[in-house]
């Protein structure tokens, strides 16, 4: 079993900045990707962004790359999501999730086993 809470949600004005952070414990995690994803109200879930937890591959949708960054710190077990110049598109519950890294990397919600319960991001215009 993995589990991951997540962190660092709120609200914020559009052009700010915000960190989440995903706090995993349970097996190793060295064979497995963390992604981020969100979902906004009346939409479906989407990809954000993936880290691999082993040689640290990031992967960003369209939409954040340039202004999401992704990272992992190995000693605290922790994988960060600092969100800039952030817009009213990006208010949504985002939450954080894992997936065996054998399975190749995907943006389908569907490829990850273990989630957090989610973190709600409101940027206000």
């Amino acid at each position: 079993q993995v589990q991951l809470v997540e962190s660092g949600g709120g609200l914020v004005q559009a052009g700010g900045s915000l960190r989440l952070s995903c706090a995993a414990s349970g097996r190793t995690f060295s064979s497995y990707r963390i992604g981020w994803l969100r979902q906004a109200p009346g939409k479906e879930r989407e990809f954000v962004a993936a880290i691999s937890w082993s040689g640290g591959t990031t992967y960003y949708a369209d939409s954040v790359k340039g202004r999401f960054t992704i990272s992992g710190d190995n000693a605290k077990n922790t994988v960060y999501l600092q969100m800039n110049k952030l817009t009213p598109e990006d208010t949504a519950v985002y939450y954080c999730a894992a997936t065996p890294i054998m399975r190749g990397f995907s943006v389908n919600s569907d490829r990850y086993d273990y989630w957090g319960q989610g973190t709600q991001v409101t940027v206000s215009s």
